[in-house]
């Protein structure tokens, strides 16, 4: 298994905590794996077999366990009278009700309660009505770059011919074992793509028309790192022969978004201090299935190391937005408990007039805050333009 070590620290922090600790994330990027990890961890400190209830609701062995009252049960029947028992409910969206036994279990003396699930939309409604204030959220993405180091043979080529692959295959955990050729790769993504399709959007939203949602789906990842409107998307696919309105391309977007397939980056305005509701932008989950819905388009390395940073900095704690100050735009605003930080991302600046245009909206900007412009270029120690820091990329997702 793949070590998940700063997910894994901060479900050990909450450990025996009165909270019910919420594990949310796309499918496929390992939270099952966590809990795993976790239940070793705990069984390392002593924690028993019999203190240990865990189920995953997408077995088919527990689908006798997908309403509410017959998961409490199941559950209850389980609990240590003597001891602290640690129940694990995996993909708990699937139980109809779910919150309800949650909730119960909450509430009974020496459980502490963790689950995980691949949808957005279980943290709204019921759920954040009936628990409001007692559960905390760590949101799971695909592997970072220096986990996917990790996870490969690294002997076999340098960090760059890594990157490149980590950009071409993806960040899914199990990726990083296979063998990274096409042949292999593109079924295992085209499944994770088609199973979120349907399971995660299509099924809970009701929709039928599947290939208008994946038009929509292609058109969004063919615009990352672009402001997108939503009405252009109906207006175009209204001009190829489809006929959906701007509040079904908001919906199906919503619905994406909530099953952690897009991610959407508000607009901030710098200078005014407040954040702007039109023409954010879209980033997907993982470069691979980007790359798998576009095959055979050309190249776009520069908005695909955009979405890689943008992920990053998710990863990293920061709430992120795109920053607008006046015509001019940053490409990240990004904010964190002890002050922000702005981010500039191109492939190369060894042409004089990309670096000046790269570096005037950081330029621009009236106050102290660090400010970032990443790069593929070798640069060695990194350079300092009048205070605005140039790092390579690929040495700044490794954490040097």
């Amino acid at each position: 298994m793949i070590q998940r070590k700063e997910y894994l620290e901060k479900l050990i922090s909450w450990r025996d905590k009165q909270m019910i600790k919420v594990v949310t994330g796309v499918r496929r990027c390992g939270k099952s794996t966590l809990f795993r990890l976790y239940i070793d961890y705990l069984k390392s400190t002593g924690v028993t077999d019999e203190q240990i209830i865990s189920v995953n609701l997408e077995d088919l062995d527990h689908e006798d366990l997908l309403q509410y009252r017959s998961l409490y049960s199941y559950v209850k029947e389980r609990i240590c009278k003597d001891k602290t028992t640690y129940v694990f409910l995996d993909e708990v969206q699937n139980c109809q009700h779910f919150e309800k036994a949650v909730d119960s279990l909450y509430i009974k003396p020496n459980i502490d309660v963790y689950i995980t699930g691949s949808n957005a939309y279980m943290l709204s409604g019921e759920l954040a009505t009936l628990l409001s204030g007692r559960y905390i959220t760590i949101d799971m993405l695909p592997l970072s770059f220096r986990e996917y180091l990790e996870a490969c043979d690294t002997r076999e080529t340098n960090s760059k011919d890594q990157f490149n692959d980590y950009i071409r295959f993806g960040s899914f955990p199990y990726v990083s074992m296979l063998n990274r050729t096409d042949t292999i790769i593109t079924p295992y993504l085209d499944g994770i793509y088609n199973t979120i399709l349907v399971k995660d959007v299509a099924r809970r939203e009701g929709i039928t028309d599947i290939p208008l949602l994946e038009s929509i789906v292609k058109c969004v990842a063919s615009s990352i790192g672009s402001p997108i409107s939503i009405k252009k998307i109906s207006d175009t696919l209204n001009s190829s022969g489809r006929s959906i309105s701007v509040n079904t391309v908001d919906n199906y977007l919503r619905a994406l978004t909530d099953s952690y397939i897009f991610y959407k980056a508000d607009r901030y305005d710098i200078k005014g201090r407040q954040h702007l509701k039109t023409l954010g932008k879209y980033y997907m989950v993982d470069t691979g299935l980007r790359n798998l819905l576009l095959a055979g388009s050309a190249s776009d390395t520069g908005h695909l190391i955009e979405n890689i940073v943008y992920l990053e900095l998710l990863r990293r704690g920061n709430k992120v937005n795109i920053g607008k100050l006046a015509e001019k735009e940053v490409d990240f605003v990004a904010r964190y408990s002890e002050g922000m930080a702005y981010y500039q991302v191109s492939s190369t600046v060894l042409d004089e007039n990309t670096l000046k245009r790269e570096l005037e909206p950081l330029q621009r900007i009236p106050d102290n805050h660090p400010k970032f412009l990443l790069t593929l270029d070798e640069i060695g120690a990194g350079a300092n333009h009048d205070g605005i820091r140039q790092l390579n990329l690929i040495d700044w997702l490794l954490g040097k």
